[in-house]
């Protein structure tokens, strides 16, 4: 008899930790994750269902958008989850925190400042080329219309515009534009000035997202020979998109191999200095 009750406790017992494994566990009961991006954290919060608990990653500021609202989500829209997850998102500041401009005159190389700028918190704004013999170094430093100095304090995500020299051969400052099509706005202009280029328009017609909204068209295109002046500005097309249009884009965006070399083969190309030209961060589409 005490065999016999000791195996019907352990039974009991067994029964009762997997009905409290599947309960705890919520077995069964998964959820789609909806697109929290652009909403209020303050009003996902309040209307939670699901029980969700976010963690503010990091906070961005940009200029005249809302701060509170979600730029970015993991896990990704359409992950399928359960009740009481941790969702890491970054959203945008409601202020901007200062940032210290660095000293990037006086023989810092183009794509050294905009890297400099960027390592700080500040952004590359419009370029301006004068007369120097120094190619591709910065001359002055200017921030809406005034000339700054290294040190002085400035507001997050400022854009500085920078005057850059042409170096002692003027007829020579021509580059390729680089290929920008599948990438976001931030890298996008690192790219495009570190490459002696200026962002001309954007275009961000229909864009519910600008923070992770991608290049679907540039102009002018690349097609990795034509040349054009420094300081040629580049106009962009933007769209949102996962990461499947994404990869559909670059792969759609085919250029002939076989045209590229037989135009170099017939045409002197002036490369310029392996300081200026542009290589690849190694980052993701």
């Amino acid at each position: 008899m005490q065999l016999v009750w000791m195996l019907l406790i352990s039974l009991v017992i067994i029964i009762f930790v997997f009905i409290g494994i599947r309960i705890f566990s919520r077995h069964g009961k998964v959820y789609e994750l909806p697109d929290m991006t652009m909403q209020r954290l303050v009003e996902l919060q309040k209307s939670n269902p699901l029980g969700l608990e976010f963690v503010v990653l990091d906070s961005l500021y940009h200029d005249g958008q809302e701060g509170g609202l979600v730029l970015t989500q993991d896990p990704k829209p359409g992950s399928i989850i359960k009740k009481g997850r941790k969702i890491y998102i970054t959203t945008t500041a409601y202020a901007p925190d200062d940032a210290i401009l660095p000293d990037i005159t006086g023989g810092v190389t183009l794509r050294n400042a905009i890297s400099q700028l960027e390592g700080v918190g500040l952004c590359g704004g419009t370029l301006k080329f004068v007369d120097s013999p120094f190619r591709n170094t910065i001359i002055e430093m200017t921030y809406k219309g005034k000339v700054v100095y290294a040190g002085e304090k400035l507001t997050n995500g400022a854009k500085i515009d920078l005057v850059v020299g042409l170096g002692d051969e003027p007829s020579k400052a021509y580059s390729v534009v680089p290929f920008v099509i599948g990438k976001r706005p931030d890298r996008v202009r690192r790219e495009i000035l570190s490459a002696s280029f200026n962002i001309g328009t954007e275009h961000y017609d229909g864009v519910k997202n600008r923070a992770t909204a991608v290049v679907y068209q540039q102009k002018p295109g690349y097609d990795g020979v034509s040349q054009y002046p420094f300081g040629t500005s580049v106009e962009l097309w933007y769209c949102d998109a996962d990461e499947q249009k994404i990869n559909k884009m670059v792969t759609d965006y085919q250029i002939d191999s076989s045209a590229i070399i037989e135009r170099v083969n017939n045409a002197t190309v002036e490369w310029g200095s392996d300081d200026d030209t542009f290589e690849d961060d190694g980052l993701g589409w």
